[in-house]
């Protein structure tokens, strides 16, 4: 399959986006708009403690049914108690006033500092007259989402009549137990609730689910699909492939622009006991700090692929076949570390994409990662992140 040249929305999509104070300048609302009642699946995060938009939105996907995405940025509306509920509500009420529709149809997120109460009576505010403002670039509504985001991210595909469109947000704070930060999923096929619930947890399994920049998993996670049947009916399994495909594609944007990254990270673990043992050890190398500074430093500590396999101490591993590839040059054979040309590995690390690959001897079953290098830019921009 392949992506168009610019993402575009399926037909029956539109978004509005604009600055209504949260932020100095930049977009900092965005709404997301089907003509007609779509249906819709979402997942959150698994975080204890979930914005107060999570909160909502668990309740709102139970009718399966939305018109609107409504999303800021700039502040995440977390651990801001019933008020923060609250707030959420009255964002979601002020956006079904807007666009004619129920606030049960309206999808509520928040990305941000945590901890601020959400200033909501700019918000309401701000989404009178966006109606007006709908327009055809998803990229202008990905915009309105960004917090250290370098740039917004937006793509899309087809799929027989049908366009998938992907839009997404997330830099850091990102190793998600359901989704990434905040990913909406836009078709004009027809599906169900059930159906779409069903491919949406299928395609976020190996894609935004094996997804970290740093290990810590948002409080506000969301990743959404709606589907409003504009194109009429289409085979699922073409869709699913497409569905999974986006959802993969995005996953590496989002990877590649983590918080200060230099370098995409893929780690791939096959021969695994089974799936579950297989994305064990591929978040454990994707994860580990030595791994990611190794990936920085273009410095080939193979060593650390080890430890970082073998720390996994529930994990069924075969220490005499496992064996490990920097961009396909072999460095671990049979567990030992091969006498390698460094000069030849140091270059392998240095590309701008690095894959990690390891074989564990023990079965069948294989997984991917998709994570970054760890660089002082990811320091920088955290160290300042509240006051910023």
């Amino acid at each position: 399959m392949t992506f168009h040249d610019r993402a575009r929305f399926p037909k029956g999509f539109r978004c509005a986006s604009r600055n209504v104070g949260l932020k100095p300048e930049a977009r900092d609302l965005t709404a997301f708009v089907s003509e007609v009642d779509a249906a819709a699946a979402a997942v959150f995060t698994r975080n204890q403690f979930p914005g107060a938009p999570i909160i909502l939105g668990r309740e709102t996907i139970k009718r399966g049914v939305l018109r609107v995405i409504i999303a800021n940025s700039k502040v995440s509306n977390v651990a801001t108690g019933a008020r923060g509920v609250e707030n959420a509500r009255r964002m979601a009420a002020a956006a079904a006033a807007e666009f004619g529709t129920d606030a049960r149809q309206v999808l509520v997120s928040s990305t941000g500092v945590i901890g601020v109460q959400l200033p909501v009576e700019k918000i309401e505010t701000g989404i009178r007259g966006m109606k007006a403002d709908l327009q055809d670039d998803p990229l202008v509504g990905a915009e309105g989402i960004m917090t250290t985001d370098t740039h917004p991210k937006a793509l899309s595909a087809s799929v027989d009549s049908a366009t998938i469109t992907w839009v997404a947000k997330g830099s850091g704070m990102i190793e998600p137990n359901m989704a990434t930060m905040l990913a909406y999923i836009f078709t004009d096929a027809a599906f169900d609730a059930a159906t779409l619930d069903r491919l949406l947890r299928e395609a976020v399994h190996v894609s935004f689910n094996m997804l970290s920049v740093d290990t810590d998993m948002s409080t506000s996670d969301t990743c959404a699909i709606l589907a409003n049947g504009r194109a009429g009916s289409v085979d699922q399994n073409a869709f699913r492939e497409v569905l999974i495909a986006g959802c993969v594609r995005m996953t590496e944007t989002l990877a590649h622009d983590g918080e200060g990254a230099e370098h995409l990270l893929r780690v791939t673990v096959r021969d695994a006991l089974n799936d579950h043992e297989a994305r064990t050890v591929a978040k454990s190398l994707v994860n580990s700090p030595l791994i990611k500074t190794m990936v920085h430093g273009a410095d080939p500590n193979v060593g650390r692929i080890l430890m970082a396999i073998g720390k996994c101490v529930d994990v069924t591993v075969n220490t005499t076949a496992t064996n490990a590839w920097v961009n396909g040059y072999q460095v671990v054979r049979g567990g030992e570390r091969l006498d390698f040309d460094d000069a030849r590995v140091r270059t392998a690390l240095k590309v701008e994409i690095v894959d990690l690959e390891v074989s564990l001897g023990a079965g069948n079953a294989s997984a991917r990662a998709y994570g970054c290098d760890l660089t002082k830019g990811y320091i920088d921009e955290n160290a300042a992140y509240y006051s910023s």
